[in-house]
Protein backbone atom coordinates (compact mmCIF):
# COMPACT_ATOMS: atom_id res chain seq x y z
CA UNK A 1 0.00 0.00 0.00
CA UNK A 2 2.93 2.24 -0.03
CA UNK A 3 2.64 3.44 -3.47
CA UNK A 4 -0.92 4.60 -2.96
CA UNK A 5 -1.73 7.67 -3.80
CA UNK A 6 -2.27 10.28 -1.14
CA UNK A 7 -5.75 12.32 -0.80
CA UNK A 8 -4.75 16.04 -0.62
CA UNK A 9 -7.41 18.26 0.61
CA UNK A 10 -8.12 21.92 0.83
CA UNK A 11 -7.48 22.61 4.38
CA UNK A 12 -10.44 25.93 4.78
CA UNK A 13 -12.81 23.15 3.03
CA UNK A 14 -12.13 20.52 5.73
CA UNK A 15 -12.34 22.53 8.69
CA UNK A 16 -15.40 24.77 7.49
CA UNK A 17 -17.22 21.24 7.30
CA UNK A 18 -15.71 19.57 10.72
CA UNK A 19 -16.41 22.95 12.80
CA UNK A 20 -19.68 23.43 11.33
CA UNK A 21 -21.34 19.92 12.22
CA UNK A 22 -18.94 20.47 15.81
CA UNK A 23 -21.53 23.89 15.91
CA UNK A 24 -24.46 22.10 15.25
CA UNK A 25 -24.21 19.41 18.15
CA UNK A 26 -23.29 22.08 20.33
CA UNK A 27 -26.97 23.45 19.38
CA UNK A 28 -28.21 20.53 20.01
CA UNK A 29 -26.94 19.79 23.71
CA UNK A 30 -26.54 23.54 24.92
CA UNK A 31 -29.79 23.26 27.53
CA UNK A 32 -30.70 19.11 27.05
CA UNK A 33 -32.45 18.30 29.65
CA UNK A 34 -30.89 15.89 32.25
CA UNK A 35 -32.69 13.17 30.80
CA UNK A 36 -32.83 13.28 27.22
CA UNK A 37 -28.67 12.76 27.68
CA UNK A 38 -30.07 9.08 28.72
CA UNK A 39 -32.00 9.16 25.65
CA UNK A 40 -31.31 5.84 23.80
CA UNK A 41 -29.25 6.32 20.32
CA UNK A 42 -29.30 3.36 17.37
CA UNK A 43 -25.96 2.47 18.24
CA UNK A 44 -25.87 -0.42 20.37
CA UNK A 45 -25.11 0.33 24.37
CA UNK A 46 -25.16 4.13 23.82
CA UNK A 47 -27.11 6.91 24.75
CA UNK A 48 -26.54 10.45 23.84
CA UNK A 49 -23.86 11.13 26.42
CA UNK A 50 -21.84 8.02 25.28
CA UNK A 51 -22.10 9.24 21.46
CA UNK A 52 -20.69 12.30 23.02
CA UNK A 53 -18.10 11.08 25.23
CA UNK A 54 -17.04 8.94 22.02
CA UNK A 55 -16.62 12.18 20.54
CA UNK A 56 -14.48 14.15 23.15
CA UNK A 57 -12.16 10.72 23.74
CA UNK A 58 -11.25 10.58 20.11
CA UNK A 59 -10.34 14.39 19.95
CA UNK A 60 -8.69 14.38 23.15
CA UNK A 61 -6.48 10.83 21.64
CA UNK A 62 -5.61 13.74 18.54
CA UNK A 63 -4.70 16.48 21.32
CA UNK A 64 -2.68 13.95 23.12
CA UNK A 65 -4.38 13.28 26.14
CA UNK A 66 -4.54 9.32 27.05
CA UNK A 67 -7.35 7.67 27.13
CA UNK A 68 -8.60 6.79 31.53
CA UNK A 69 -8.25 3.62 32.37
CA UNK A 70 -11.51 1.47 32.65
CA UNK A 71 -13.38 0.09 35.46
CA UNK A 72 -13.78 -3.42 34.03
CA UNK A 73 -12.47 -5.40 30.61
CA UNK A 74 -14.00 -3.63 28.42
CA UNK A 75 -12.69 -5.55 25.62
CA UNK A 76 -15.58 -8.44 27.03
CA UNK A 77 -18.68 -6.05 25.94
CA UNK A 78 -20.40 -7.26 23.09
CA UNK A 79 -20.65 -4.14 20.97
CA UNK A 80 -16.52 -3.80 21.27
CA UNK A 81 -15.01 -5.05 18.32
CA UNK A 82 -11.40 -4.39 18.58
CA UNK A 83 -9.16 -1.54 19.55
CA UNK A 84 -10.40 1.52 19.24
CA UNK A 85 -13.96 -0.03 20.35
CA UNK A 86 -11.79 -0.59 23.65
CA UNK A 87 -10.38 3.44 23.42
CA UNK A 88 -13.78 4.84 22.63
CA UNK A 89 -15.70 2.75 25.67
CA UNK A 90 -13.06 3.83 28.22
CA UNK A 91 -13.87 7.94 28.17
CA UNK A 92 -17.17 6.11 27.60
CA UNK A 93 -17.53 4.58 30.93
CA UNK A 94 -15.02 7.16 32.72
CA UNK A 95 -17.84 10.21 31.66
CA UNK A 96 -20.95 8.35 32.43
CA UNK A 97 -20.90 9.70 36.23
CA UNK A 98 -20.61 12.94 34.97
CA UNK A 99 -23.63 15.42 34.68
CA UNK A 100 -25.15 15.78 31.04
CA UNK A 101 -24.00 19.70 31.53
CA UNK A 102 -20.16 18.46 32.68
CA UNK A 103 -20.00 16.50 29.58
CA UNK A 104 -21.06 19.37 27.15
CA UNK A 105 -18.98 21.33 29.29
CA UNK A 106 -15.93 19.00 28.07
CA UNK A 107 -17.29 18.74 24.68
CA UNK A 108 -16.83 22.32 24.64
CA UNK A 109 -13.26 22.96 26.07
CA UNK A 110 -11.71 19.93 24.03
CA UNK A 111 -13.53 20.79 20.52
CA UNK A 112 -12.74 24.81 21.03
CA UNK A 113 -8.60 23.06 21.81
CA UNK A 114 -8.85 21.75 18.42
CA UNK A 115 -10.52 24.58 16.65
CA UNK A 116 -6.76 26.24 17.66
CA UNK A 117 -4.56 23.69 17.20
CA UNK A 118 -5.94 22.66 13.65
CA UNK A 119 -6.57 26.59 12.06
CA UNK A 120 -2.80 27.12 13.26
CA UNK A 121 -1.50 23.86 11.72
CA UNK A 122 0.40 25.13 8.93
CA UNK A 123 0.06 23.08 4.84
CA UNK A 124 2.96 20.74 5.18
CA UNK A 125 1.51 19.40 8.53
CA UNK A 126 -1.71 19.15 6.89
CA UNK A 127 -0.56 17.23 3.78
CA UNK A 128 1.69 15.15 5.87
CA UNK A 129 0.90 11.30 5.72
CA UNK A 130 -0.57 9.68 9.29
CA UNK A 131 -1.78 6.60 10.46
CA UNK A 132 -5.40 7.13 10.25
CA UNK A 133 -8.70 4.75 10.11
CA UNK A 134 -8.42 4.49 6.24
CA UNK A 135 -4.59 3.24 6.53
CA UNK A 136 -1.60 5.60 5.45
CA UNK A 137 -3.50 9.25 4.50
CA UNK A 138 -2.74 12.86 4.79
CA UNK A 139 -3.95 14.70 8.19
CA UNK A 140 -6.23 16.40 5.62
CA UNK A 141 -7.78 13.27 4.36
CA UNK A 142 -8.12 11.84 8.85
CA UNK A 143 -9.82 15.66 9.26
CA UNK A 144 -12.47 14.62 6.32
CA UNK A 145 -12.73 10.97 8.56
CA UNK A 146 -13.54 13.01 11.63
CA UNK A 147 -16.38 15.14 9.79
CA UNK A 148 -17.95 11.96 8.46
CA UNK A 149 -17.66 10.86 11.96
CA UNK A 150 -19.17 14.01 13.81
CA UNK A 151 -21.64 14.13 11.31
CA UNK A 152 -22.86 10.53 11.79
CA UNK A 153 -22.77 10.81 15.84
CA UNK A 154 -24.80 14.47 14.89
CA UNK A 155 -27.58 12.19 13.07
CA UNK A 156 -27.64 9.71 16.13
CA UNK A 157 -27.87 12.20 18.57
CA UNK A 158 -30.88 13.83 16.74
CA UNK A 159 -32.74 10.22 15.74
CA UNK A 160 -32.49 9.71 19.78
CA UNK A 161 -34.04 13.01 20.53
CA UNK A 162 -36.30 12.86 17.89
CA UNK A 163 -35.09 16.31 16.43
CA UNK A 164 -33.94 15.12 12.65
CA UNK A 165 -32.44 17.14 10.69
CA UNK A 166 -34.23 19.31 7.81
CA UNK A 167 -33.48 19.34 4.42
CA UNK A 168 -32.45 23.48 4.79
CA UNK A 169 -30.11 21.84 7.52
CA UNK A 170 -28.32 18.67 5.42
CA UNK A 171 -27.67 20.87 2.71
CA UNK A 172 -24.22 21.88 4.02
CA UNK A 173 -20.77 21.19 3.32
CA UNK A 174 -20.49 18.57 6.43
CA UNK A 175 -22.92 16.27 5.35
CA UNK A 176 -21.18 17.11 1.36
CA UNK A 177 -17.82 16.16 2.92
CA UNK A 178 -19.21 13.00 4.86
CA UNK A 179 -20.60 11.84 1.42
CA UNK A 180 -17.09 12.35 -0.39
CA UNK A 181 -15.48 9.93 2.29
CA UNK A 182 -18.39 7.32 1.87
CA UNK A 183 -17.91 7.78 -1.82
CA UNK A 184 -14.11 7.05 -1.27
CA UNK A 185 -14.70 3.61 -0.16
CA UNK A 186 -17.00 2.21 -2.51
CA UNK A 187 -15.23 0.63 -4.69
CA UNK A 188 -13.79 -1.51 -1.70
CA UNK A 189 -17.35 -1.79 -0.66
CA UNK A 190 -18.53 -2.94 -4.28
CA UNK A 191 -15.76 -5.42 -5.00
CA UNK A 192 -14.40 -6.84 -2.06
CA UNK A 193 -17.52 -6.63 0.86
CA UNK A 194 -20.48 -6.93 -2.14
CA UNK A 195 -18.50 -8.71 -4.64
CA UNK A 196 -19.62 -7.55 -7.89
CA UNK A 197 -18.26 -9.42 -10.44
CA UNK A 198 -16.23 -7.95 -13.65
CA UNK A 199 -17.57 -6.25 -15.92
CA UNK A 200 -19.91 -4.56 -13.74
CA UNK A 201 -21.26 -0.89 -13.32
CA UNK A 202 -22.88 -0.10 -10.25
CA UNK A 203 -24.75 3.60 -9.95
CA UNK A 204 -26.12 4.56 -7.04
CA UNK A 205 -28.89 7.30 -6.97
CA UNK A 206 -28.64 9.18 -4.28
CA UNK A 207 -31.76 11.59 -3.68
CA UNK A 208 -33.55 14.38 -1.55
CA UNK A 209 -30.90 17.27 0.05
CA UNK A 210 -27.97 14.35 0.53
CA UNK A 211 -28.17 14.13 -3.46
CA UNK A 212 -25.43 12.68 -5.81
CA UNK A 213 -24.51 10.09 -8.22
CA UNK A 214 -21.64 7.74 -7.30
CA UNK A 215 -20.29 5.32 -10.28
CA UNK A 216 -18.07 2.03 -9.35
CA UNK A 217 -16.75 0.18 -12.01
CA UNK A 218 -15.01 -2.78 -11.71
CA UNK A 219 -12.13 -3.79 -14.45
CA UNK A 220 -9.97 -5.89 -12.84
CA UNK A 221 -10.70 -4.07 -9.63
CA UNK A 222 -13.45 -1.93 -8.12
CA UNK A 223 -12.98 1.75 -8.32
CA UNK A 224 -14.83 4.84 -8.50
CA UNK A 225 -15.38 6.40 -11.57
CA UNK A 226 -16.40 10.02 -12.52
CA UNK A 227 -19.06 8.05 -14.92
CA UNK A 228 -19.53 4.64 -17.33
CA UNK A 229 -17.91 6.29 -20.35
CA UNK A 230 -21.48 6.80 -22.04
CA UNK A 231 -22.30 3.12 -20.85
CA UNK A 232 -25.28 1.78 -19.25
CA UNK A 233 -24.82 0.66 -15.54
CA UNK A 234 -25.64 -2.97 -14.83
CA UNK A 235 -27.26 -2.61 -11.45
CA UNK A 236 -28.22 0.85 -9.89
CA UNK A 237 -29.19 1.14 -6.47
CA UNK A 238 -31.62 3.86 -5.92
CA UNK A 239 -32.58 5.83 -2.21
CA UNK A 240 -32.51 8.98 -0.12
CA UNK A 241 -29.22 9.69 0.73
CA UNK A 242 -29.31 10.49 4.28
CA UNK A 243 -30.95 6.91 4.14
CA UNK A 244 -27.70 5.72 2.21
CA UNK A 245 -25.40 6.91 4.71
CA UNK A 246 -26.87 5.41 7.82
CA UNK A 247 -25.96 2.19 5.96
CA UNK A 248 -22.99 2.51 5.04
CA UNK A 249 -22.02 3.92 8.84
CA UNK A 250 -23.69 0.85 10.16
CA UNK A 251 -26.80 1.82 11.22
CA UNK A 252 -30.84 1.01 10.37
CA UNK A 253 -32.53 3.59 8.77
CA UNK A 254 -33.49 6.68 10.15
CA UNK A 255 -37.72 6.42 10.46
CA UNK A 256 -37.43 10.11 10.01
CA UNK A 257 -36.82 9.98 6.00
CA UNK A 258 -38.39 8.14 3.25
CA UNK A 259 -37.24 4.62 3.12
CA UNK A 260 -37.98 2.98 -0.39
CA UNK A 261 -34.99 0.91 -1.73
CA UNK A 262 -35.47 0.63 -6.22
CA UNK A 263 -33.02 -2.03 -7.31
CA UNK A 264 -32.58 -2.04 -10.69
CA UNK A 265 -30.59 -3.99 -13.63
CA UNK A 266 -28.98 -7.18 -12.20
CA UNK A 267 -31.17 -7.41 -8.53
CA UNK A 268 -28.92 -10.26 -7.23
CA UNK A 269 -25.34 -8.12 -7.24
CA UNK A 270 -27.47 -4.99 -6.30
CA UNK A 271 -29.11 -6.90 -3.11
CA UNK A 272 -25.60 -7.92 -2.14
CA UNK A 273 -24.14 -4.72 -2.39
CA UNK A 274 -26.70 -2.83 -0.06
CA UNK A 275 -26.26 -5.57 2.49
CA UNK A 276 -22.32 -4.87 2.50
CA UNK A 277 -22.47 -0.89 2.03
CA UNK A 278 -21.46 -1.15 5.96
CA UNK A 279 -17.70 -0.07 6.06
CA UNK A 280 -17.29 1.20 9.56
CA UNK A 281 -14.99 -0.05 11.78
Amino acid sequence: MADRPVTQLDKSDVLAGLFAVWDSIDALLDGLPEGDWLAATPLPGWDVKAVVSHVIGTESFLAGIAAPQPDIDVSALDHVRNDIGVMNECWVRHLSGESGAEVFGRFRDITNNRRKALTSMSEGEWNAVSPTPVGPESYGRFMRVRTFDCWMHEQDIREALSRPSSDAELDGIAAELSLDEIAATMGYVVGKRGKAPDGSRILFELTGPVARNICVSVDGRAQLVDDFGGQEPTATIRLDGVQFTRLSGGRSMSPARAQDLELGGDNVVATRVVENLNFVI
